[in-house]
């Protein structure tokens, strides 16, 4: 059987994002994340402080380590 394909996440409509290893290297917007009405894709680096903002839309990203 194959696997439920899951929901898109909205673009954009948090202003917080917990992460997890598994989704380095982190861009805003992430792969989940619909795009049609999203920003250019950014990359953040996340990995020395543990915490990232978007320059575009101000969300805040957190890795959960």
């Amino acid at each position: 059987m194959a696997a439920a394909a899951q929901p898109l996440i909205q673009p954009n409509a948090q202003h917080q994002y917990e992460v997890g290893v598994d989704d380095l290297p982190l861009s805003c917007p992430m792969p989940q994340m619909q795009l049609w009405n999203s920003h250019p894709k950014v990359y953040l680096p996340i990995e020395a402080s543990g915490w990232a903002k978007c320059p575009y839309c101000g969300a805040e990203y957190t890795l959960r380590r």
